[in-house]
């Protein structure tokens, strides 16, 4: 048995309890999986790559933890409908969804396509909804339960990435319309800045080059990490966040909060927090 997930939370506390996470095969899915799995829960694995998610599922199992693959494209309304029931007649309950799934490209505005804005939107946005309404309807309108969307750091706009930016204001409305519709089901979101992610690897050569030069621009002097998301996640789904939705937890170093008046100061990068045992640092970020 490897190490388990070095949480901050305590031992057992989803013991019992069953969630899904969507985009589990990498990244902040992946660590959120890991984190929940090692804190009891059993794990529904959702995405689109099946290979991946095995990975993923074999890594929990070799901390302890129990998790169960089911390869879907959330932007497929009937495959949602029928992964959302194949967890539940796998695990008998549903107590949490982590609506983590998404994908996006850099182009400025003016080059994207009517195809390209509607496959960025469909993922970060169509897919989180289904996801969220399937959990809803299946099973957490009759039993309760806690959902966190996934958006990011779309304040002020998202140059080059215009069409993720839409999707993810628009999942914050949903978040929010949720939440009162869906009540008591506790709906909340996540919004990521920078994070040192797997991901930042998979952009071109001269986006990774920007990359390197986030830190410069964050008033915490670095970029987030895996963990960092994942703490994020647990926290609203826990009974600690009991009296929180609707709401939504920046994670970002205060990057929406730099002003032209006032420079970021450089100073020395705060200490990071990474309890994941598998994490590895993306190259773009080193």
């Amino acid at each position: 048995m490897t190490s388990p997930f070095q949480s901050v939370f305590r031992d057992g506390l989803f013991a019992g309890q069953v969630g899904i996470v969507t985009g589990a095969g990498s990244g902040i899915g992946r660590c959120t999986a890991h984190e929940l799995a090692a804190l009891g829960a059993r794990v529904a694995l959702v995405g689109r790559r099946k290979e991946k998610l095995e990975a993923v599922a074999r890594e929990i199992a070799d901390a302890g933890g129990r998790a169960e693959v089911f390869a879907a494209d959330i932007r497929e309304e009937e495959r949602v409908r029928e992964v959302v029931g194949a967890a539940l007649g796998a695990f008998g309950r549903l107590d949490f969804l982590v609506n983590n799934a998404g994908g996006q490209f850099f182009a400025p505005l003016e080059s994207i396509s009517a195809k390209g804005f509607d496959s960025v939107v469909r993922t970060n946005l169509n897919g989180g909804f289904l996801m969220a309404r399937e959990s809803y309807v299946q099973w957490m309108k009759g039993h309760g339960g806690a959902i966190v969307n996934m958006i990011a750091d779309m304040w002020g706009g998202m140059p080059l990435l215009g069409h993720s930016g839409a999707a993810r204001a628009g999942m914050l409305n949903v978040t929010e319309t949720a939440a009162l519709e869906w009540a008591p089901v506790r709906v909340n979101a996540v919004a990521p800045g920078w994070i040192a992610s797997s991901g930042l690897d998979q952009y071109p050569a001269e986006m990774r080059e920007r990359f390197k030069t986030l830190p410069r621009k964050v008033p915490l002097g670095r970029l987030g990490t895996e963990s960092e998301v994942s703490a994020a996640i647990v926290f609203l789904l826990s009974p600690a966040a009991s009296f929180i939705s609707g709401s939504c937890i920046r994670i970002d170093g205060a990057v929406p909060n730099v002003k032209y008046s006032y420079p970021v100061a450089q100073r020395p990068a705060t200490a990071a927090f990474d309890g994941f045992h598998l994490a590895a640092k993306p190259k773009t970020a080193e």
